[in-house]
């Protein structure tokens, strides 16, 4: 009895992503044809697929002004136009730069606290806020706050109204100027300081504070 053989046949203009197998018994038990069904290309699951990926962290946190481009690769959900909106941004993660580029690059002004994850050059200004830079954020900014809490990299002045402070972590190209400096062990700073007063309204504001805690 002759060994048995195995036909395949592939249906013509067809690109194989997915293969979906068939099997048909002839007459002869040794014989057996496999058919290959194409899929095409731009199938249901990879369009889905365009709105799921891997998501990094917000460049920032916290409620802020910002005035400037914004370089954006992922998904934008809202509403946007003349009189106003809102936009939700979801960014892909980074793969393969070993250069980072500033995801936000202009003006960023804030009233109360705001946190920096990523990378943001231009100018961050508020005057009574707190802002805080994690360890893994680059700044390459004049920054002019009320409190810098400063975990990561800065490459710029340092303006803190009511004080600045170094984390371990933190890495300054720039002077600072402040009523009130902490540098924790570890920090690297490079720049000149310069002690100032501290303005009539912070210690205004301190003083009642200060009262309220008092009557507490």
């Amino acid at each position: 009895m002759p060994p048995a053989t195995t036909a395949r046949k592939i249906e013509p203009n067809s690109t194989v992503t997915r293969g979906v197998s068939t099997f048909q018994n002839s007459s002869v038990r040794s014989a057996k044809v496999q058919t290959l069904h194409a899929v095409p290309n731009g199938s249901r699951s990879t369009r889905e697929n365009r709105f799921h990926f891997p998501t990094r962290m917000p460049v920032i946190i916290g409620e802020a002004t910002y005035r400037g481009p914004l370089p954006v690769d992922g998904l934008l959900s809202g509403q946007l136009n003349g009189n106003g909106g809102a936009l939700s941004v979801k960014q892909r993660t980074r793969n393969g730069s070993s250069v980072s580029r500033p995801e936000l690059d202009g003006e960023i002004y804030f009233k109360d606290m705001v946190r920096v994850n990523g990378h943001i050059a231009g100018k961050v200004c508020s005057e009574k806020g707190t802002l805080i830079v994690s360890e893994l954020a680059i700044v390459d900014a004049c920054i002019d706050v009320g409190i810098a809490v400063i975990n990561g990299t800065v490459n710029g002045d340092v303006i803190g109204h009511v004080r600045v402070e170094l984390g371990r972590c933190a890495v300054i190209n720039g002077n600072i100027s402040s009523p009130s400096l902490t540098i924790k062990p570890g920090a690297v700073f490079q720049g000149r300081c310069r002690m100032t007063q501290i303005t009539k309204l912070v210690a205004s504001r301190e003083r009642n504070e200060q009262q309220c805690f008092r009557f507490e």
